[in-house]
């Protein structure tokens, strides 16, 4: 009987462009709401020394919407100060307006970010031919990589693989995208692009197995159990689809549980994170609907028990 790892072959990433897992981070606040720069500089080394392959900021795991653009810049600044040149960082630029927009973009350029993430105009719900121009008129004053977080089910509105075309073709620097969706609806953008076009995907790890081998460069989790990932990413590039698999059975379910709401990812997330990364912060969160609930709690450390400390798993 042939095995399974034989079935399917891993043909990407080009390493010479962003690929791997890069977690996306979150904001950890001390007793007094102000960002803990403590947890946040150690948030970092774990990342990267369970060998991530580059770190990710201000996502909606960040709790982005709840941040002042001051705290925004702050964090960025924080996170190339502690990544010092290791791996690179990407930036998700959120903004009501492209004056924001801009702002934003060039506060997080010159604070030394290596890609920025473009999302749509907070709190609209433009046409894609309007979503397209206001991408094209703020790719315009960008002069580092810059991508988009291509994500219609949580953002509301989205490009078609046509209009990522149109844009790139616009755009030299625009040279990567943000999927956040199934790998059904992820593939085709991975089709029409080739291969020179890093596209990446989200949703906690959901699929990763799949995604990976469907041509996408990398993945966007939270930073729960990136660690994990990182291995199932080794895995899948060295041709082992059984131990991927293995390693994916394992993290299922937990990011399943996590993936219910955007306000479960942040508010569990964030502390079984904290405990497997031994970050001396209760997990304080700036999402007002939740409080601990024993039910949640237990399904989280019935989820996460055989996960052991961060780095662990390899």
């Amino acid at each position: 009987m042939r095995s399974r790892k034989r079935l399917m072959t891993f043909e990407g990433p080009d390493v010479t462009q962003p690929h791997g897992i890069f977690p996306m981070l979150y904001a950890f606040f001390d007793a007094d709401n102000r960002l803990d720069r403590t947890a946040f500089r150690r948030q970092v080394e774990v990342c990267i020394a369970s060998g991530c392959h580059g770190i990710a900021i201000l996502g909606l795991i960040t709790e982005v919407k709840a941040l002042t653009p001051d705290e925004r810049e702050t964090l960025v600044r924080w996170a190339v100060e502690d990544i010092a040149g290791r791996v690179p960082l990407m930036a998700t630029i959120a903004g009501a307006t492209l004056d924001e927009v801009r702002m934003l973009a060039a506060s997080a350029e010159a604070s030394g970010a290596d890609y920025l993430i473009l999302q749509p105009p907070l709190g609209q719900r433009p046409s894609s031919g309007d979503l397209l121009e206001f991408y094209s008129t703020a790719m315009a004053g960008i002069d580092i990589a810059v991508g988009i977080q291509n994500a219609p089910e949580f953002l509301g509105v989205g490009l078609s693989p046509d209009e990522v075309g149109l844009l790139r073709a616009r755009h030299p620097n625009f040279t990567l995208m943000k999927g956040e969706g199934p790998v059904v609806q992820v593939r085709p953008f991975v089709v029409s692009q080739g291969n020179d076009f890093p596209i990446f995907n989200g949703r906690g790890g959901l699929e990763l197995p799949d995604n990976l081998l469907a041509g996408c460069a990398g993945m966007i989790p939270a930073p729960d159990c990136a660690d994990i990932q990182v291995a199932i990413f080794r895995a899948i590039k060295a041709g082992d689809l059984a131990e991927a698999e293995r390693l994916y059975a394992q993290v299922l379910p937990y990011i399943v549980f996590a993936m219910q709401t955007l306000d479960v990812a942040i508010f569990y997330g964030k502390r079984m994170f904290a405990r497997r990364a031994g970050i001396d912060n209760a997990g304080a969160c700036r999402v007002p609907t939740l409080m601990p609930d024993p039910f949640f709690e237990a399904a989280l450390e019935r989820w996460t028990a055989g996960f052991g400390p961060y780095g662990a798993t390899r």
